[in-house]
């Protein structure tokens, strides 16, 4: 049996391995990559390419001949961190995802908002956007043998808009739906670690209190790096709402979301809520993986549901 202190892995990686209690090949491929990644305190995606390597060895028997397959550069990739294209994508599509429970709008969103990634949400008063972050407090929570995350949210309150009636109203509609699909009881429940930060909204104070618009930008712009930084290092979900203002385009004054043009470039994707007569749509207008699309949505008692027209429009780019 191969010893996890001769795997070729940064002397780091295999010391939180073998202290973790991964002493062996065997111990490393008996689990998944996210209990791996929590219980060593690394990455989803470093966990991901540790169990790929163990598996590859182990089913070499072990023998360091047979490691050939896997290449030195891959190797290597362990150690140093870096990765070629082809892993970054599969990496993007096996990232887990929170359901908005809006089977249309988690259609353009891929299934859901992705996590390692910011999403900023921005849309008028009165659109969802607070509706939209309660759901997905609640919708981290979904057990992982309900093809949720199983995970715990932290959620932000700016602007005193948080109403725990409500998150109340939402959880139990979610336990309802979860009875029912799949006979899941909320007593077996066990909460993962944290898996979204939302905040609601990130607009609030930067309208209120600076006057020096340097340091505005500048400020933004360390918050967003950081909020990045967070999503990548804990393989979470960061979500942004936005409020909108009026900019002057071509001669006229229209609508658009808050905090400057710097900022629009600063999340991962952008989402923007409108209401088209009186239906309320989402709108994907920046994403670097998804196409720009634009779904239709209610809010119900139970929270986030499909609109009863489901209007779905996708463009090309």
């Amino acid at each position: 049996m191969m010893e996890t202190s001769r795997l070729p892995l940064s002397s780091s990686i295999r010391g939180k391995l073998i202290s973790a209690g991964y002493t062996s090949l065997s111990s490393i491929s008996s689990v998944s990559s996210t209990d791996l990644a929590r219980d060593v305190n690394i990455t989803e995606a470093e966990a991901f390419d540790i169990l790929k390597l163990a598996n590859q060895i182990s089913g070499s028997n072990g023998s360091s001949s047979l490691i050939n397959g896997f290449s030195f550069w891959k190797i290597s990739k362990l150690k140093q961190g870096a990765k070629n294209a082809w892993d970054m994508l599969h990496e993007e599509e096996s990232l887990p995802r929170i359901t908005t429970s809006c089977s249309d709008l988690d259609s353009i969103l891929g299934g859901g908002i992705s996590c390692r990634d910011v999403t900023e949400i921005g849309g008028v008063p009165g659109i969802g956007k607070t509706q939209i972050g309660i759901q997905f407090s609640v919708n981290v929570q979904i057990p992982r043998e309900c093809g949720g995350l199983g995970g715990k949210a932290i959620y932000i309150d700016t602007e005193g808009s948080f109403m725990v009636e409500r998150a109340l109203q939402i959880a139990e509609a979610c336990v309802e739906d979860m009875e029912e699909y799949t006979g899941y009881m909320h007593k077996h429940f066990k909460a993962n670690q944290v898996k979204v930060v939302i905040v609601d909204s990130i607009t609030f104070h930067f309208r209120q209190d600076f006057d020096d618009l340097a340091k505005r930008t500048r400020v933004l712009s360390e918050m967003a790096l950081k909020f990045m930084k967070l999503a990548k290092k804990f393989s979470l979900a960061v979500v942004l709402s936005n409020q909108v203002t009026t900019k002057y385009t071509e001669g006229s004054f229209q609508l658009a979301l808050a905090l400057g043009d710097s900022w629009s470039h600063s999340c991962t994707n952008r989402v923007i809520l409108y209401w088209n007569g009186d239906e309320r749509h989402a709108y994907i207008d920046k994403s670097p993986s998804l196409p720009s699309a634009s779904a239709s949505y209610t809010i119900t008692s139970r929270g986030l549901r499909n609109s009863s027209s489901s209007n779905k429009r996708v463009n090309s780019r």
